[in-house]
């Protein structure tokens, strides 16, 4: 497979405007006609809207296991961004490929597609999978609809490979990824007399105070081995919002908040935290004044975290096939930890930097395509013995 290859696939595949806000319809069915084209078995999934898909595509025997290459289609926005070229097509110049996703993520997803061209199908001893998935940037949802499906179909590579943007080092672990959005109703009033309405804001203040004493918390509670930093697990407030003028109780209130757990312990400390919280101090007070108060909870992402193993197959794999002489874990949140969560060995392992992932001018070296190209190489020489 060659660099040149990668090259011409990833201009295609940046040429698609996969926003996560869009449709990635028209990308899903290139990769898909691509793969088909190589003999390859494909199976769509879509999400509710029928907008988004997934492809999982499979070449070579009909037979449980297998290793897997997954990356994601969608790419962040480019609004208010300063580009000194379009995003939308790729350029190269100095040694770099400058676009939306060159490397994140589609630089993998290119170089896994060159690789699936060079392939002797007949000659593979077990299959080799492709998953392209939608919505990573904003919780993983295709993936986790994807993972869903091929729990169903009873189908569970060995190995996992997901292309994040890691500078080609082998990542073992990483943070999960819960994000959610706690919405106030209260009753509106004159600010003269406060006590004749319930102020949303205050209550949504109220709780922002519970999450911060919990921050504390979940500092306290780092494991001793931890090997994330910051070694804990993180909560941020993302955005506040209520209120309409200076001398009107606020009726509604809205609080977007996240947190990374290393453990899923943390996880569930936060929630029955929270859940109390609410049910028994904040709510209550909220409907002795209006029995219509209200406070509910959106679960915008509840992307489940990669635990370090001591026994897996696929960083071993990976390890061997790039020389690496160690492995590491990251505070970004990837797919890897759902398809831990069905049972898949994985690990993350991606040319480009996540440094340059999200900015304007992104960019993917092409020295850092080419250790992709050689890695898949080097696969290849394995899967056809």
């Amino acid at each position: 497979m060659s660099v040149q290859r990668s090259k011409e696939l990833l201009a295609d595949l940046i040429a698609f405007e996969t926003v996560s806000a869009d449709s990635n319809l028209d990308m899903i069915s290139y990769l898909t006609q691509r793969l088909e084209a190589l003999g390859a078995r494909c199976i769509e999934t879509r999400d509710e809207t029928g907008k988004k898909a997934n492809v999982f595509a499979t070449l070579g025997p009909d037979m449980p296991g297998g290793i897997l290459l997954s990356g994601h289609t969608d790419v962040v926005p480019v609004a208010d961004q300063d580009w000194t070229s379009d995003p939308f097509q790729m350029t190269e110049r100095d040694g770099k490929l400058y676009g939306r996703g060159t490397c994140d993520m589609k630089g993998f997803i290119a170089a896994a597609l060159a690789f699936g061209e060079t392939l002797d199908t007949s000659k593979l001893t077990q299959p080799l999978h492709f998953a392209f998935t939608y919505d990573e940037e904003v919780g993983c949802l295709g993936a986790q609809t994807l993972v869903n499906d091929l729990s169903k179909r009873g189908i569970v590579p060995d190995i996992a490979i997901i292309g994040e943007p890691t500078e080609m080092r082998v990542i073992e672990g990483h943070k999960g990824c819960f994000e959610y959005t706690t919405r106030f109703t209260g009753l509106e009033g004159h600010s003269s007399a406060p006590d004749d309405g319930v102020n949303a804001a205050e209550y949504a203040a109220r709780y922002i105070g519970k999450l911060l004493e919990l921050r504390h918390i979940l500092k306290s509670r780092a494991p001793a081995d931890s090997r994330f930093e910051p070694p804990w697990t993180t909560v941020n407030i993302g955005r506040i919002s209520g209120g309409v003028a200076h001398n009107v109780i606020a009726s509604k209130a809205e609080v977007a908040w996240e947190m990374r757990p290393v453990q899923a312990s943390d996880a569930d400390l936060v929630k029955s935290t929270l859940d109390d919280y609410v049910e028994h101090s904040l709510l209550p007070a909220m409907q002795a004044v209006h029995n219509e108060a209200s406070i509910t909870q959106e679960a915008v992402a509840e992307v489940e975290g990669l635990e370090p193993m001591e026994d897996n197959e696929a960083r071993d794999l990976v390890a061997e096939l790039t020389g690496a002489n160690g492995t590491g874990v990251v505070a970004f949140a990837t797919e890897a930890g759902l398809f831990q969560k069905l049972g898949v060995h994985a690990i993350v392992c991606g040319p480009g930097s996540i440094a340059q992932a999200h900015k304007a001018d992104e960019f993917l070296e092409i020295e850092q395509l080419d250790l992709c190209c050689r890695m898949l190489n080097r696969l290849g020489h394995r899967l056809m013995g």
